[in-house]
């Protein structure tokens, strides 16, 4: 009997389908059943060659070698996973094998995966496409029901090994120049260059902030109320010392005359559902997540447990088809601290409406919202139970009534200058219910009484106050996320025509690679963690100014988008544009090449490297300090201080883990210092968390050393084995 084969993304799914499509015979990489074959990849089981798999030369970094533009980039089987795609190849090409089902993630990256597999192994079988939002039996079911013609898909994988060989070209001849030019492990790209320059604007825009002293008066009744001064225009600050005095001076003693009192019935709704950028930027500011640490999270919810739908979207919106299962989704999340909401929700039926159902708002994937999957959150483990706790609330906050309030507006005068309070009185909480936090009580939210319009106040007491103007807010990874995502504030003058076009194509990045652009800028050591905000560091300030300016603007990637998108319509021809691309390296190396700038190292230490002799570098990983080779051939590193998560005893701050083996000590910016075995006795003395030797080595390795497989260190990598 002829079989399907099904190829996933990862195993976790791969077993999720076979168990649905019941494949219950295990074997190493694959499942098989009567009918279907359940196989999977890793990730990228094939990814494009390397510069030396077209000529030798490439194997040295050479400056006279630059650009490399061969005609057709190849595919290579990655080595590290090599054994997984031979048992994938082996399935395909089996003689009991009639068709094929591509169910790797529904996206443009996701297709490319199957695709390169497909390509490589050069088979030749029909095939159909498997495209679901999550991976529920139910999900998994319904999709196999409605399989699609996988010629559907030929333009987004076009537009795939677009944006693919775009990078290899543009990012390969750039970094190679940038680093044979100035002889430093440099590297650039069409989204992380413009990701720094954004943070050097905004490190601009604080330096060259002047703060000003600003004055407001208020008046205090016997009754508790305040109320503020405010000029013609509704402004509130006064700039001006003696100005702000004199009007003290002038208003003392004078009585306060009620003049109106506004009373207003408002409606603030929901905010609209997580999409996986604002989902990170939530995450990252209520729990200090990063962004690669929320994207991983959010995948076990989706892959393992089952009970969030597919988190790699850029919408917030669900379509219509989805409506209808709504009411299955409010019961499967609405257990303990949900139920009592969940329970009013379903009291009555569900109405749809334009906040958060829009089929023309949904593109790949709806917004990210509970499966049909019942959970059990004992199984959630504590960051889990956060993720899962700000997606349900934001879920069931969409499906309930807008918060009502009656607004108030007092406005007063003394003397004719006008002063003005405002309240709020709550009638209907709608969907605040959902949040067991109360809001912050405000100034703009004093409980003020009825009053009639000739009320007066005998002498109120004035106060002046006074404070500063404050500089825009330093970048964290949450922020940097959503200013990826709405880059238009950070265009120059010049450059403002582009905001629509940026809108249009999503920024810079994607929904699903835009935490490991972040994390590729700590690797490379361009920016540092200081707290929550980030900053420039000197080698980052530098890269900046050494790049061609195409490169720092966020035009060239909303262009690139732009042209993607067109190829994944079938409006533009995947070829046409890789020769744009082509000419594009060209300009750029030429312009790294006859450049005049200088690169210098500010961080070199009196370390002499083990492999060359040469002085090593000092730089600030995103989880410790390290000594850096400063010769790109060499590549040589060295961990000399880890942060970890264990608590000085006396300030309490974190300290950071030094040296190797016994000799391993903890050390705080306040002076103290412990040594490992030290740490381990006072831990079990205080019989909290006994750690034995095994644990502490545990808790070692789970912390990670900041070693990252970038592009870059892989060839360096290279050239050191030779």
């Amino acid at each position: 009997m002829s079989k399907t084969v099904v190829i996933a993304e990862k195993p976790s799914v791969g077993r999720d389908i076979a168990r649905v499509l019941k494949c219950n015979k295990k074997a190493n990489g694959y499942m098989e059943g009567t009918q279907y074959i359940v196989t999977w990849a890793l990730g990228h089981l094939v990814t494009l060659a390397d510069p030396e798999a077209y000529d030798q030369k490439y194997k040295t970094w050479k400056q006279e070698d630059l650009p490399m533009l061969p005609d057709r980039l190849k595919l290579v089987v990655i080595k590290k996973t090599g054994k997984q795609f031979q048992t994938v190849k082996s399935q395909l090409i089996r003689k009991d094998v009639k068709d094929i089902v591509i169910a790797t993630d529904a996206g443009r990256e996701g297709e490319l995966v199957a695709r390169w597999i497909l390509d490589k192994v050069r088979v030749n079988k029909p095939i159909k496409r498997l495209w679901i939002s999550s991976v529920t039996d139910q999900a998994i079911k319904q999709g196999f029901q409605q399989l699609k013609p996988a010629k559907q898909y030929d333009n987004l994988y076009h537009s795939a090994v677009a944006r693919s060989e775009a990078d290899w070209y543009v990012g390969l001849n750039a970094t190679r120049a940038l680093t044979t030019k100035f002889n430093a492990q440099l590297s650039s790209g069409r989204v992380q260059t413009p990701t720094l320059a954004m943070i050097a604007t905004r490190e601009a825009e604080i330096k060259q902030f002047k703060p000003q002293t600003f004055y407001q008066l208020k008046a205090k009744t016997d009754d508790g109320i305040t109320l503020t001064w405010k000029n013609p225009n509704g402004e509130s600050r006064i700039f001006n010392e003696d100005k702000a005095k004199g009007l003290l001076e002038k208003l003392k003693n004078n009585d306060l005359n009620v003049k109106k009192l506004e009373k207003k019935q408002k409606k603030t709704y929901a905010p609209t559902l997580y999409d996986l950028t604002d989902l990170q930027r939530d995450a990252n500011r209520i729990f200090g997540f990063s962004g690669k640490q929320t994207l991983s999270i959010m995948q076990k919810l989706y892959e393992q447990h089952k009970v969030l739908t597919y988190p790699r979207t850029d919408s917030k919106y669900i379509s219509t088809d989805i409506v209808p299962t709504l009411k299955e989704r409010v019961a499967s999340c609405g257990i303990g601290p949900y139920s009592v909401v969940a329970t009013r929700i379903k009291k009555h039926p569900i109405k749809a409406n334009k906040s958060f159902v829009d089929n023309q708002k949904v593109s790949d994937h709806h917004a990210i919202i509970p499966t049909e999957e019942p959970v059990y959150l004992s199984k959630l483990n504590d960051q889990e139970q956060k993720i899962y706790d700000i997606v349900i609330k934001r879920f069931l906050a969409v499906l309930l009534p807008p918060f009502q309030y009656e607004h108030i507006q007092l406005t007063a005068e003394i003397a004719g200058e006008t002063f003005t309070a405002s309240g709020k009185n709550v009638i209907n909480q709608g969907f605040k219910a959902v949040y067991d936090h109360k809001e912050e009580d405000q100034e703009d939210d004093q409980l003020i009484a009825n009053f009639s319009d000739n009320h007066v106040w005998k002498k109120p007491k004035l106060t002046l106050t006074h404070g500063e103007t404050k500089p825009p807010e330093r970048l964290t990874e949450g922020t940097l996320l959503h200013a990826m995502e709405n880059p238009a504030k950070f265009l120059q003058k010049d450059e403002k025509h582009a905001s629509k076009t940026l809108k249009a194509t999503g920024g810079l990045g994607t929904v699903a690679t835009r935490a490991d652009i972040i994390e590729k800028l700590f690797n490379t050591f361009y920016i540092e963690k200081k707290g929550k905000y980030l900053y420039l560091t000197s080698k980052g300030k530098q890269i900046l100014q050494l790049v061609p300016s195409d490169l720092r603007s966020p035009l060239l990637t909303a262009e690139w988008e732009d042209k993607l998108a067109q190829i994944a319509n079938g409006k533009l021809k995947k070829d046409a544009f890789i020769q744009e691309i082509k000419s594009y390296t060209k300009e750029i190396v030429q312009q790294v090449k006859s450049s005049d700038a200088k690169y210098k190292h500010d961080n070199m230490t009196g370390t002499r490297c083990p492999n060359c002799g040469k002085l090593m570098l000092e730089v600030n990983g995103k989880n410790g300090r390290m000594l850096v080779c400063q010769d790109r051939e060499c590549g040589e590193r060295k961990m000399i201080a880890k942060k970890t998560n264990a608590r000085c005893p006396n300030c309490h701050k974190r300290m950071e883990l030094r040296g190797k083996g016994d000799a391993q000590t903890f050390s705080c910016v306040c002076g103290y210092h412990e040594k490992l075995q030290a740490f381990q006795k006072r831990k079990n003395k205080h019989g909290q968390n006994k750690a034995t030797k095994r644990d502490v080595n545990k808790y070692l390795k789970k912390q990670d050393d900041g070693f990252a497989n970038t592009a870059l260190a892989d060839a360096l990598a290279k050239l050191k084995d030779k």
